[in-house]
């Protein structure tokens, strides 16, 4: 199952890869941590907006009932994710896309898994398979770049993002992986950049202003980013965005001695 776990980052990559991908990542910020992908980006699946443990056990009764069925195993697949059974997800998807190979559809949630699971060059060639040079798929693009981000091949991965970007122009999501790419590549000026014109869209996710405030905020302007993180958030809300925020540049700044380097704004 890691047949390449030799290609990986090493220890002090590791530990600067988590913390950042923990403080931008589309899928986790608001305060909404649901377990998926914490380390891999916005994967472009989203979870069940049902309560979790309703909807795994509804899924996989479905799944009991009939393992051969595509769709079942998928959603079965998804809600494993969302309720943080990684290996699992990843043990039932692989046997669904055995006896389905062609169906891109759950070799695309298939990837996705491997990905959440840390499988990330296993994870980057079953999404290949997902989607064709003739039909590409956006999301499975953008899901391929935030793998790539994970293996230490930030070019590559824009590049993905670029053409998932010609496809769909100015997406949300996809900005925010690309935003993430480049924090990893340590241009934090570029990720604000990016950040910031995604939060401008109209289709922008609530969580993508979360991530301009953790971004600007690694940047040492903590007045601005305690400001993004409140804005046209409740009370309660703000207030939980704004300890998130503090907690997430916390590890950050852990890690980054934890890893020899010092903090700095830019």
């Amino acid at each position: 199952m890691f047949p390449l776990l030799s290609r990986l980052p090493g220890p002090s990559r590791l530990r600067a890869v988590a913390a950042v991908s923990a403080v931008l990542l589309l899928g986790l910020c608001g305060c909404q941590t649901d377990g998926l992908s914490d380390i891999t980006g916005s994967l472009g699946d989203k979870a069940d907006k049902t309560t979790p443990a309703k909807s795994l056990e509804f899924y996989q009764e479905r799944h009991r009932a009939n393992p051969n069925d595509a769709e079942a195993a998928l959603n079965y697949g998804k809600a494993l994710r969302s309720s943080g059974q990684r290996s699992q997800a990843v043990a039932v998807l692989e046997q669904a896309t055995i006896a389905h190979p062609d169906n891109k559809a759950l070799l695309a949630g298939y990837g996705r898994a491997l990905a959440d699971n840390g499988n990330f060059q296993q994870a980057f060639e079953v999404l290949g398979r997902a989607h064709t040079p003739e039909d590409p798929d956006w999301r499975i693009l953008s899901a391929q770049g935030a793998v790539l981000d994970q293996l230490g091949r930030g070019e590559e991965a824009r590049q993905y993002y670029a053409s998932a970007l010609r496809i769909v122009p100015d997406e949300p999501s996809v900005l925010s992986n690309l935003a993430l790419s480049y924090v990893l590549s340590k241009d934090l000026a570029k990720a604000e950049e990016t950040l910031r014109h995604a939060n401008s869209r109209a289709d922008a996710d609530p969580r993508v202003r979360m991530n301009l405030a953790l971004v600007v905020g690694l940047r040492g302007h903590m007045a601005e980013a305690e400001s993004l993180a409140k804005e046209g958030r409740p009370p309660e809300e703000a207030a939980a965005n704004v300890a998130y925020l503090r907690r997430m540049l916390a590890k950050q700044a852990a890690a980054k001695t934890a890893s020899g380097g010092g903090a700095r704004a830019d």
